[in-house]
Protein backbone atom coordinates (compact mmCIF):
# COMPACT_ATOMS: atom_id res chain seq x y z
CA UNK A 1 0.00 0.00 0.00
CA UNK A 2 1.43 3.34 -1.04
CA UNK A 3 1.11 6.15 1.47
CA UNK A 4 0.83 9.86 0.66
CA UNK A 5 3.23 12.60 1.65
CA UNK A 6 1.14 13.71 4.64
CA UNK A 7 1.00 10.18 6.04
CA UNK A 8 4.76 9.75 5.67
CA UNK A 9 5.38 13.11 7.40
CA UNK A 10 3.06 12.10 10.24
CA UNK A 11 4.74 8.69 10.51
CA UNK A 12 8.08 10.41 11.19
CA UNK A 13 6.68 11.71 14.51
CA UNK A 14 6.23 8.15 15.77
CA UNK A 15 8.99 5.81 16.89
CA UNK A 16 7.82 2.37 15.69
CA UNK A 17 10.06 0.59 18.18
CA UNK A 18 8.62 2.39 21.18
CA UNK A 19 5.53 1.76 23.31
CA UNK A 20 3.98 4.99 24.55
CA UNK A 21 1.98 5.92 27.63
CA UNK A 22 -1.65 6.81 26.87
CA UNK A 23 -1.30 10.62 27.17
CA UNK A 24 1.69 10.74 24.83
CA UNK A 25 0.09 8.34 22.36
CA UNK A 26 -3.06 10.48 22.20
CA UNK A 27 -1.00 13.61 21.61
CA UNK A 28 0.88 11.91 18.74
CA UNK A 29 -2.31 10.54 17.21
CA UNK A 30 -3.86 14.02 17.20
CA UNK A 31 -0.75 15.48 15.53
CA UNK A 32 -0.78 12.77 12.88
CA UNK A 33 -4.40 13.41 11.82
CA UNK A 34 -3.88 15.25 8.55
CA UNK A 35 -6.96 14.34 6.50
CA UNK A 36 -9.38 17.01 5.29
CA UNK A 37 -12.22 15.52 7.37
CA UNK A 38 -12.54 15.00 11.12
CA UNK A 39 -10.93 11.59 11.47
CA UNK A 40 -12.08 9.00 13.99
CA UNK A 41 -9.54 7.95 16.61
CA UNK A 42 -9.63 4.16 16.80
CA UNK A 43 -8.35 1.69 19.37
CA UNK A 44 -7.17 -1.75 18.24
CA UNK A 45 -6.45 -4.33 20.94
CA UNK A 46 -4.93 -7.71 20.12
CA UNK A 47 -5.95 -10.14 22.86
CA UNK A 48 -4.75 -13.52 24.04
CA UNK A 49 -8.32 -14.87 23.82
CA UNK A 50 -9.45 -17.59 21.46
CA UNK A 51 -12.84 -16.59 20.07
CA UNK A 52 -13.53 -20.17 18.96
CA UNK A 53 -14.21 -20.98 22.62
CA UNK A 54 -17.52 -19.71 23.98
CA UNK A 55 -15.96 -19.03 27.39
CA UNK A 56 -13.34 -16.72 25.85
CA UNK A 57 -15.73 -14.43 24.02
CA UNK A 58 -15.68 -10.75 24.93
CA UNK A 59 -18.72 -8.65 24.29
CA UNK A 60 -20.10 -5.68 26.14
CA UNK A 61 -20.83 -1.99 25.97
CA UNK A 62 -19.59 1.18 27.62
CA UNK A 63 -20.78 4.79 27.56
CA UNK A 64 -17.88 7.05 26.57
CA UNK A 65 -17.81 10.10 28.89
CA UNK A 66 -17.42 12.49 25.93
CA UNK A 67 -19.42 10.55 23.34
CA UNK A 68 -18.10 9.39 19.97
CA UNK A 69 -18.45 12.66 18.08
CA UNK A 70 -20.78 10.88 15.68
CA UNK A 71 -24.54 11.27 15.33
CA UNK A 72 -25.92 7.77 15.81
CA UNK A 73 -29.16 6.66 14.15
CA UNK A 74 -31.17 4.23 16.27
CA UNK A 75 -33.80 1.79 14.98
CA UNK A 76 -36.15 0.29 17.59
CA UNK A 77 -38.25 -2.83 17.10
CA UNK A 78 -41.17 -2.72 19.52
CA UNK A 79 -44.94 -2.89 19.74
CA UNK A 80 -47.80 -1.24 21.60
CA UNK A 81 -46.91 1.46 24.13
CA UNK A 82 -43.19 0.74 23.67
CA UNK A 83 -43.40 2.17 20.13
CA UNK A 84 -44.58 5.51 21.53
CA UNK A 85 -41.98 5.36 24.29
CA UNK A 86 -39.18 4.79 21.76
CA UNK A 87 -40.39 7.69 19.64
CA UNK A 88 -40.58 9.98 22.65
CA UNK A 89 -37.04 9.00 23.67
CA UNK A 90 -35.67 10.13 20.31
CA UNK A 91 -35.36 6.92 18.27
CA UNK A 92 -34.77 7.73 14.59
CA UNK A 93 -36.89 4.82 13.33
CA UNK A 94 -39.45 2.65 15.14
CA UNK A 95 -41.54 -0.23 13.92
CA UNK A 96 -42.19 -3.92 13.91
CA UNK A 97 -42.86 -6.71 11.45
CA UNK A 98 -43.48 -4.25 8.58
CA UNK A 99 -39.78 -3.28 8.56
CA UNK A 100 -38.60 -6.83 7.79
CA UNK A 101 -39.15 -6.77 3.98
CA UNK A 102 -37.71 -3.25 3.79
CA UNK A 103 -34.44 -4.45 5.33
CA UNK A 104 -34.45 -7.95 3.80
CA UNK A 105 -35.55 -7.18 0.24
CA UNK A 106 -34.78 -3.51 -0.28
CA UNK A 107 -31.45 -3.55 1.56
CA UNK A 108 -32.45 -0.62 3.81
CA UNK A 109 -29.70 -0.19 6.42
CA UNK A 110 -29.83 3.53 7.19
CA UNK A 111 -29.19 3.06 10.93
CA UNK A 112 -26.20 2.46 13.22
CA UNK A 113 -27.71 0.60 16.18
CA UNK A 114 -30.73 -1.69 16.53
CA UNK A 115 -32.64 -1.96 19.81
CA UNK A 116 -35.42 -4.49 20.33
CA UNK A 117 -37.82 -5.38 23.14
CA UNK A 118 -37.52 -9.08 24.12
CA UNK A 119 -40.98 -9.86 22.70
CA UNK A 120 -39.77 -8.71 19.25
CA UNK A 121 -36.68 -10.92 19.07
CA UNK A 122 -38.62 -13.63 17.24
CA UNK A 123 -39.29 -11.12 14.46
CA UNK A 124 -35.80 -9.58 14.54
CA UNK A 125 -34.26 -13.07 14.47
CA UNK A 126 -35.44 -13.43 10.86
CA UNK A 127 -32.98 -10.65 9.97
CA UNK A 128 -30.02 -12.54 11.46
CA UNK A 129 -28.36 -13.13 8.08
CA UNK A 130 -28.50 -9.42 7.24
CA UNK A 131 -27.85 -7.80 10.63
CA UNK A 132 -25.48 -10.43 12.08
CA UNK A 133 -22.51 -9.95 9.70
CA UNK A 134 -22.80 -6.16 10.10
CA UNK A 135 -22.69 -6.41 13.90
CA UNK A 136 -26.18 -4.88 14.14
CA UNK A 137 -28.03 -7.75 15.80
CA UNK A 138 -29.53 -6.66 19.15
CA UNK A 139 -27.91 -8.44 22.10
CA UNK A 140 -28.80 -8.51 25.83
CA UNK A 141 -25.09 -8.22 26.79
CA UNK A 142 -24.83 -4.95 24.90
CA UNK A 143 -28.07 -3.69 26.47
CA UNK A 144 -29.84 -3.57 23.10
CA UNK A 145 -32.45 -6.22 23.97
CA UNK A 146 -34.44 -4.56 26.74
CA UNK A 147 -37.87 -3.39 27.86
CA UNK A 148 -36.31 -0.11 29.02
CA UNK A 149 -36.08 1.39 25.53
CA UNK A 150 -35.77 4.94 26.89
CA UNK A 151 -32.57 4.11 28.78
CA UNK A 152 -31.15 2.17 25.81
CA UNK A 153 -31.76 5.08 23.42
CA UNK A 154 -30.43 7.70 25.86
CA UNK A 155 -27.24 5.68 26.46
CA UNK A 156 -26.62 5.15 22.75
CA UNK A 157 -27.21 8.81 21.92
CA UNK A 158 -24.89 9.80 24.80
CA UNK A 159 -22.01 7.82 23.29
CA UNK A 160 -22.51 4.18 24.23
CA UNK A 161 -20.44 1.88 22.08
CA UNK A 162 -20.20 -1.88 21.84
CA UNK A 163 -16.93 -3.78 21.95
CA UNK A 164 -16.47 -7.38 20.85
CA UNK A 165 -13.81 -9.80 19.67
CA UNK A 166 -13.50 -10.30 15.92
CA UNK A 167 -12.43 -13.61 14.33
CA UNK A 168 -8.76 -12.62 14.66
CA UNK A 169 -9.25 -12.06 18.44
CA UNK A 170 -8.88 -8.29 18.05
CA UNK A 171 -11.18 -5.61 19.49
CA UNK A 172 -11.68 -2.51 17.28
CA UNK A 173 -13.46 0.46 18.88
CA UNK A 174 -13.76 4.22 18.28
CA UNK A 175 -12.37 6.47 21.03
CA UNK A 176 -13.67 9.77 19.61
CA UNK A 177 -12.74 12.26 16.91
CA UNK A 178 -9.39 13.89 16.11
CA UNK A 179 -11.03 17.26 16.89
CA UNK A 180 -11.59 16.20 20.54
CA UNK A 181 -9.22 17.65 23.13
CA UNK A 182 -6.48 15.37 24.46
CA UNK A 183 -8.28 15.32 27.81
CA UNK A 184 -11.57 14.19 26.22
CA UNK A 185 -9.81 11.42 24.28
CA UNK A 186 -7.94 10.31 27.39
CA UNK A 187 -11.14 10.11 29.45
CA UNK A 188 -12.82 8.04 26.72
CA UNK A 189 -9.73 5.82 26.37
CA UNK A 190 -9.61 5.17 30.13
CA UNK A 191 -13.33 4.31 30.27
CA UNK A 192 -12.84 1.83 27.41
CA UNK A 193 -9.74 0.23 28.89
CA UNK A 194 -11.42 -0.16 32.31
CA UNK A 195 -14.39 -1.93 30.70
CA UNK A 196 -12.21 -4.21 28.55
CA UNK A 197 -9.89 -5.12 31.44
CA UNK A 198 -12.95 -5.98 33.59
CA UNK A 199 -14.35 -8.10 30.74
CA UNK A 200 -11.38 -10.49 30.83
CA UNK A 201 -12.68 -14.07 30.59
CA UNK A 202 -11.46 -16.14 33.56
CA UNK A 203 -10.43 -18.98 31.22
CA UNK A 204 -7.81 -16.91 29.37
CA UNK A 205 -4.29 -18.16 30.05
CA UNK A 206 -1.15 -16.06 29.56
CA UNK A 207 -1.17 -12.41 28.57
CA UNK A 208 -4.70 -11.03 28.11
CA UNK A 209 -3.86 -7.85 26.16
CA UNK A 210 -1.02 -8.55 23.74
CA UNK A 211 -0.86 -5.20 21.95
CA UNK A 212 -2.72 -1.89 22.07
CA UNK A 213 -2.59 0.51 19.14
CA UNK A 214 -4.21 3.91 18.65
CA UNK A 215 -4.64 5.39 15.17
CA UNK A 216 -6.79 7.84 13.27
CA UNK A 217 -8.79 6.73 10.21
CA UNK A 218 -6.01 7.71 7.79
CA UNK A 219 -3.03 8.04 10.15
CA UNK A 220 -0.22 5.73 11.28
CA UNK A 221 -0.64 3.54 14.37
CA UNK A 222 0.90 4.38 17.75
CA UNK A 223 1.69 1.43 20.05
CA UNK A 224 0.91 1.70 23.77
CA UNK A 225 2.43 -0.01 26.76
CA UNK A 226 0.23 -3.12 26.93
CA UNK A 227 1.65 -4.97 29.92
CA UNK A 228 0.52 -2.30 32.40
CA UNK A 229 -3.08 -3.40 31.80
Amino acid sequence: MKHGKKYLEAAKLIDKTQQYEAAEAISLVKKSATAKFDETVELHIRTGCDSRHADQQIRGAVVLPNGTGKTVKVLVFAKGTKLDEAQAAGADFVGGEELIPKIQNEGWLDFDVVVATPDMMGVVGRLGKVLGPKGLMPNPKAGTVTMDVTKAINDIKAGKIEYRLDKANIIHVPVGKASFTEEQLEQNFNALMDAIVKAKPSSVKGQYLKSITLATTMGPGVKLVANKY
